[in-house]
């Protein structure tokens, strides 16, 4: 682990083993996704996951029943400076829970894993999104594995075609 200092008294975490991570959030210690990187950090719970991009709180009470985390992009985590920058983080997690949210409210499962995957890819590229399980996304929006992983396929012929 290095660190680095950003501004504020604010250190950097540079974890690369997700053990080590998920180990630090499942004991409550809480750090912020970087706000200067296009990272994130996909947390997989019982029966789904919820994605904490930049600016959002992980770990604390927040996260202590993770299962398992997938990191999204080049994952940066920075402890808070204080309790202003912790109050901010918390809230920005809600608004990245809420945008989820807003699209799983659509009832048909093919339009929200279409979504997602299209979020995704507006904001970290195809590349990076082509790197992540079918799984992941599912979890994220309640769909099956499966229907990722066709909406994926039929994506990719259309692009062959092209």
């Amino acid at each position: 682990m290095a660190n680095e200092v950003l501004s504020h008294n604010q250190k950097s975490v540079e974890l690369q083993d997700v053990k080590e991570i998920l180990h630090r959030l499942a004991s409550e210690e809480l750090l912020i996704v970087n706000s200067r990187r296009r990272n994130g950090l996909i947390i997989y719970k019982q029966y789904y996951a919820e994605f904490a991009g930049p600016g959002a709180a992980v770990g604390g009470f927040f996260d202590v029943d993770c299962q398992q985390i997938l990191p999204v992009g080049e994952l940066s985590l920075v402890y808070p400076a204080d309790q202003e920058e912790r109050q901010k983080a918390y809230l920005i997690r809600r608004q990245w829970i809420r945008l989820t949210h807003q699209l799983t409210d659509n009832p048909l499962p093919m339009q929200r894993a279409q979504m997602i995957l299209n979020q995704f890819e507006n904001y970290f590229g195809a590349e990076t999104v082509e790197q992540l399980p079918d799984e992941a996304f599912a979890l994220l929006v309640g769909v099956l594995p499966q229907t990722v992983r066709m909406l994926r396929q039929n994506s990719a012929n259309l692009g062959v075609r092209a």
